[in-house]
């Protein structure tokens, strides 16, 4: 079972973006250190030059890393003060999500000029199905191509495409072909391909999943492919081993799917430092309140149900929700309900993170607004509606609720970026 651990190369012509992408209808699309390089389009001066995105306190996470930052060691989801430490000269840059959010539906609109069958996984990737595509815009590689060109000529960001005949594949061949390439894996070089990765590159399997195979003398995707499924399943339990030795022989039947929905759209903060003041836990949630009542808006989405999340200091999470009887995607109205939420539950204690999250979603359109007796005509809908057309010409910055000016000017002054 001792196969090599090497990856594919990226100049192997059977994996390349000339290679034969007959039977590949399906790409993953991803964008290429997304909220940096948004960043770095925003501001050309930090081209070349290393950028992290991330919350820039003591207890900041790194969200987003520029390939120069990665260079040294940085990478997503590490704490701030380690990036720092491996990068100290980089530019460390709060997120703006209002910003990546709308490259996000600029780059979703490019997709869905190719092909209606896109299936969003996150802000900056996502699956399509160009089989219906072929008459009209060619071969899965040229829709690729052309996808690839749109994005950096219109949106001045990069991608990176896999083609493949499946979900699984093409997103392994769109790792392989980071920063700002296109992988193609032939259908009938799919075992070829698979086989000499490591077990840790399949779906499901993390650092103790590896560990697991490790011992049992399996390191390749291939030498996994081979066990008798009867040590996978002790190894593993019924469900897991069954679904690896699936993915290791290539198997992965599922489509891509457009009608995918968000379940809930939230957002959270984590403090610098623990805080006790509720006068700074009502300014975090109404930001909060106001961050999700955009996202809700964006999106077309409205929800029943208001969840409060509090961690204390301790690491203690307590979760509140209350259920309404109208769905709302009103910043305020979501504010009201999580604040009497919180004061109903008065933790008397340091507070380390806060959370507000709406769910139970429903499409706006279809979802009749039902006027409150003596409710005036016009009122916070309308003003917040008023709010998103000035920030979509000026910027999110500019406006908000009053109660937060001086909350974000002081970040602003807290955390300059780095020159």
């Amino acid at each position: 079972m001792g196969r090599s651990q090497s990856l594919p190369r990226g100049g192997d012509p059977r994996f390349g973006p000339d290679a034969d992408d007959a039977g590949c209808p399906i790409l993953h699309v991803d964008m290429d250190a997304f909220f940096a390089s948004v960043e770095v389009r925003r501001r050309p001066e930090l081209r070349g030059r290393p950028v992290v995105v991330g919350g820039t306190g003591p207890r900041g996470v790194v969200s987003s890393a520029s390939y120069e930052a990665r260079r040294y060691g940085v990478r997503s989801a590490m704490p701030t003060a380690r990036a720092r430490a491996l990068c100290p000269h980089a530019v460390y840059l709060p997120p703006d999500f209002s910003q990546y959010s709308a490259a996000s539906t600029a780059v979703m609109r490019i997709f869905r000029d190719m092909t209606p069958l896109v299936e969003p996984l996150s802000l900056d990737e996502a699956f399509l199905d160009v089989a219906g595509a072929r008459r009209l815009f060619g071969p899965p590689a040229a829709i690729a191509r052309r996808i690839r060109e749109r994005v950096a000529g219109e949106q001045g960001l990069t991608c990176s495409v896999g083609v493949a005949p499946s979900k699984f594949v093409a997103k392994l061949g769109s790792t392989r072909a980071k920063p700002d390439g296109l992988l193609v894996v032939p259908a009938a070089r799919v075992l070829d391909f698979l086989h000499p990765l490591p077990v840790s590159a399949l779906w499901g399997v993390g650092e103790r999943s590896t560990e697991t195979l490790r011992r049992l003398g399996l390191a390749t995707i291939g030498d996994l492919a081979e066990a008798p499924v009867g040590m996978l399943r002790k190894a593993l339990g019924e469900a897991s081993a069954a679904h690896l030795h699936e993915l290791a022989w290539g198997r992965d039947p599922r489509r891509v799917s457009p009608e995918h929905a968000e379940k809930s759209i939230g957002a959270e903060v984590t403090f610098d430092v623990d805080v006790v003041d509720p006068l700074e836990i009502r300014r975090a949630l109404l930001a909060l309140a106001e961050k999700v009542g955009v996202r809700l808006r964006r999106a077309g989405q409205v929800g029943r149900t208001v969840s409060l999340k509090v961690r204390l200091a301790d690491f203690r999470t307590v979760n509140r929700s209350r259920t309404a009887g109208v769905p709302t995607d009103v910043a305020r109205e979501i504010f009201d309900t999580v604040w009497a939420l919180y004061t109903a539950l008065d933790p008397g204690e340091p507070v380390r993170l806060v959370g507000v999250r709406v769910e139970g979603l429903a499409a706006a359109r279809e979802t009749p607004r039902q006027l409150t007796l003596g409710a005036p005509e016009r009122g916070w809908r309308e003003a917040e509606a008023a709010a998103d057309a000035a920030a979509a010409r000026f910027g999110r910055s500019v406006i908000g609720p009053a109660s937060l000016l001086g909350a974000r000017e002081g970040r602003r002054n807290e955390n300059p970026p780095r020159p």
